[in-house]
C-alpha cells in the first residue's frame, strides 16, 4: 500500500471516531501537496 493510501485510510478512521463523538460542530481537513496533514475539530457545545 503506498503511502497516500495509508494516510487516506488513516484519516478516514480518525473522521468516524470524530464525528461519532460529536453533537454539534465543525472538522476541518487541511491538504498540503494532495496529502490530509492535519484535522482540526471545533464542538460546539449547546445549552438549552
Amino acid at each position: 500500500m503506498d503511502k497516500k493510501q495509508e494516510n487516506f485510510e488513516q484519516a478516514v478512521e480518525n473522521l468516524k471516531k470524530m464525528m461519532s463523538t460529536m453533537k454539534y460542530g465543525s472538522i476541518t481537513l487541511i491538504v498540503q501537496d494532495n496529502i490530509i496533514v492535519q484535522i482540526e475539530k471545533n464542538e460546539k457545545i449547546r445549552l438549552k
